[in-house]
């Protein structure tokens, strides 16, 4: 067993309790008045948020929902595509991102990723493009930005809109190729993003936005998300009923003022990993891409696969800190385009070769603001007894 008898305290993969501990009077205040105003749906704080949210990200329209599948859904019946257009996204991804376009009637086109960030190889998007395809989907995966130059660039070349799904990189930034540089999910025509209770910035419930730069696409965005509507009783489109709750964005409110903080906590911890994991055999820690920032809605690691028929090494590594107290989580065991509910798509093991070895290599480390330097410090020693072992 590992030297040390017991880690310094209880590591949880993400501790929320603790986290709003922190920050309870806020959170009680925002609650209190919410309950006072009684106006729970499309209250004040739902406009107030969706201005103090702008800001953060530098300007664009947010158009607040009800989550951030929705998010998708709604980025992507603004387009009105016809049934059976190609949508391509990475092969690498939750599964929300094929959701949001399979339910619209359009074909979800995996592609591969990068084996280093996990986000999108930019020449395998290239390669996919046919006449059929009317979208690219762009996930900023555990924290970094994709390649937004190169991406953007393709979709420019071919007249082909890009969705930001920035669920898990909400503050995230990335330098462009004329040094302007952009908010994560501002890019493209249309950014998403989830208020999952355990996301960076993350609700009491669900919750969710997107953001576009353009006010006219905002305009109908905000109407596809209020039954396509403008006036009341007054619909233009066929929408959806998709709203943010005016408590979450109450407690939403409270949270974005202390997510700057957070997030550096999070790079700090980050850092911290780095130095104690850099260099161990087997293993490799998050790649970085310089033109972006990373604000680690996961780290995770890379655990080289073993001798052919060997057990599975990442899922070795996974029993061994659990034994000592320590959590982690496979994002994601299965890949997507092998899911029984896309069977329809047609395919089989093998086609995507990095993604599905991510699958069976990842391994995500607890990392959120209430994770103390002790606690990074005893899991970093746990991962190199793994891994110096005999």
């Amino acid at each position: 067993m590992f030297p040390i008898s017991a880690p310094p305290a209880p590591i949880q993969m993400l501790d929320l309790a603790a986290q709003h501990a922190a920050i309870q009077p806020e959170l009680d205040a925002a609650l209190q008045h919410t309950l006072q105003e009684a106006a729970f749906i499309q209250g004040p704080a739902v406009q107030a948020f969706a201005q103090e949210l702008s800001a953060y990200l530098g300007g664009p329209h947010v158009i607040p929902c009800a989550n951030g599948t929705d998010a998708l859904q709604l980025a992507l019946m603004s387009l009105n595509l016809p049934a059976g257009t190609e949508i391509i996204m990475p092969a690498f991804t939750y599964v929300a991102t094929l959701e949001a376009a399979a339910i619209l009637g359009l074909r979800p086109v995996p592609v591969e990723v990068r084996p280093d960030t996990f986000n999108l190889d930019p020449a395998a998007v290239e390669a996919a493009i046919t006449p059929r395809t009317g979208a690219i989907i762009v996930v900023h995966l555990f924290g970094q930005c994709a390649d937004l130059a190169a991406l953007t660039t393709i979709a420019a070349k071919h007249s082909l809109p890009i969705i930001e799904d920035n669920a898990q990189a909400i503050g995230a930034t990335y330098q462009l190729a004329g040094g302007q540089t952009v908010a994560a999910g501002t890019a493209g025509y249309a950014g998403t993003t989830s208020f999952f209770p355990s996301k960076n910035l993350g609700a009491l419930g669900d919750g969710g936005a997107l953001f576009t730069t353009d006010a006219n696409r905002a305009q109908l965005l905000r109407q596809l998300a209020n039954h396509g509507q403008t006036r009341k009783y007054h619909h233009e489109h066929i929408g959806l009923n998709s709203r943010l709750d005016t408590l979450q964005a109450a407690l939403l409110r409270v949270k974005l003022r202390h997510l700057p903080a957070w997030t550096a906590t999070r790079q700090r911890l980050a850092a911290q990993y780095d130095a104690a994991l850099a260099g161990l055999p087997g293993l490799h820690i998050p790649a970085r891409d310089p033109r972006s920032t990373h604000v680690f809605h996961q780290y995770t690691l890379v655990v080289e696969e073993g001798p052919a028929g060997g057990p599975n090494r990442r899922d070795q590594l996974q029993e061994f800190l659990q034994a000592r107290g320590i959590p982690s989580v496979v994002y994601y065991p299965l890949p997507n385009h092998l899911q029984p509910a896309y069977g329809y798509l047609g395919y089989r093991a093998g086609q995507f070769p990095v993604a599905e070895r991510l699958c069976r290599t990842v391994l995500s480390l607890p990392i959120h603001p209430t994770l103390t330097d002790e606690q990074v410090a005893y899991v970093a020693q746990a991962i190199k007894a793994f891994a110096e072992r005999k």
